[in-house]
């Protein structure tokens, strides 16, 4: 194929592909899927990510480099164009010895302004989903039916970009293994309070209610969260829970979710991370976005939250509704049903 990069007298030229996905750590998990459909046809993977993304990316099977770049159209808490910084990016993506590319993005973004760049850096081949007329930006401009979960919708662009999962990929979510070690006997429920996103957070207080609400049930609780949350998962964790907050990685986090019999978990990306490693999610569920695309993908779910609440569909980042009840309408006792209904599964 024309544009591949060059190689000595009588080799076959390498197939190196970019696949870029420039937001959150869960939004990267769901496109495992296209990452091995992209890997069985390529030489080499090399994954473009946020530094919110970084480490899930390293997490998926089929990537065999990953470079790290805060994209100012695309983060929620954009820096300042600089042409500079673009230019450097292209030199990374020329260094990688990159021949085409696979542009993955959310319903709501577009992917010319990335594809711009990479022609710059001489990518002979850019593929994306698109609603915008490209120009000379993408070679395959490939359409969807928005309302498919979102690694279905990545995988179609790889298939449209001509790549295919091997034989016996069953098209979930996976991540590298052997996983770290944890401490924890397996058998436990693991609750993660926070969210990146506020409007997507179940209420501290309902948090701490299903902690003690789990425990009188006979479950170990462990509560899990970043670094910045340690202060709201020692509150939720109280007495009765282990408090696991800034303590694990994300590599680590993926082996405590392994362990756990199920996971309760907002829309976040610990919800895509226990459905990488197979685990069952009570997911509590802010329609802000919709759950057919968003919601834990290929394993067993149970889908808590008043799905047709007036903030449906709004995109919101905080709750646009007082009391937020979306979400406040859940109950201890709904979470504890649900998750005995997974572990009896």
């Amino acid at each position: 194929m024309s544009g591949l990069a060059s190689s000595p007298s009588g080799t076959t030229p390498s197939r190196t592909v970019l696949v870029a996905r420039l937001d959150n750590a869960g939004d990267v998990l769901l496109q495992g899927p296209l990452v091995r459909a992209v890997a069985a046809g390529a030489d080499r993977v090399v994954f473009l990510a946020s530094p919110q993304g970084t480490a899930a990316a390293e997490l998926l099977p089929g990537v065999d480099e990953v470079l790290t770049w805060h994209c100012p159209w695309i983060d929620g808490h954009p820096q300042p164009v600089d042409a500079a910084d673009l230019a450097a990016l292209a030199d990374r993506v020329r260094a990688a010895g990159v021949t085409e590319a696979v542009v993955s993005t959310s319903f709501h973004q577009s992917p010319l302004p990335l594809a711009l760049v990479l022609r710059t850096a001489g990518v002979a081949r850019i593929s994306a989903i698109s609603v915008d007329y490209p120009g000379s930006l993408l070679d395959v401009r490939h359409k969807v039916d928005d309302d498919m979960p979102e690694p279905e919708r990545a995988l179609s662009l790889a298939r449209a970009a001509g790549f295919e999962l091997p034989d016996g990929d069953d098209g979930r979510l996976a991540v590298r293994r052997p996983l770290p070690a944890v401490a924890h006997e397996p058998g436990y429920v693991v609750l993660h309070p926070g969210a990146s996103v506020p409007a997507r957070a179940w209420p501290v207080e309902r948090c701490t209610e299903a902690v003690e609400a789990l425990a009188d049930a006979g479950y170990r609780v462990l509560v899990t969260g970043g670094p910045g949350e340690r202060a709201l998962t020692a509150a939720v964790a109280g007495t009765r829970g282990v408090d696991l907050g800034g303590a694990t990685t994300l590599a680590e986090m993926a082996a405590l979710l392994d362990g756990a019999a199920a996971v309760v978990v907002g829309n976040t990306g610990p919800a895509h991370l226990a459905a990488a490693v197979g685990t069952p999610v009570v997911s509590l569920f802010s329609p802000v976005v919709p759950a057919v695309r968003w919601a834990p993908y290929g394993v067993p779910t149970v889908l808590l939250g008043d799905q047709s609440a007036p903030c449906r569909d709004t995109r919101a980042r905080e709750c646009p509704v007082p009391g937020h009840p979306c979400l406040s309408s859940v109950t201890a006792a709904d979470v504890v049903a649900a998750v005995e209904k997974l572990v009896a599964a």
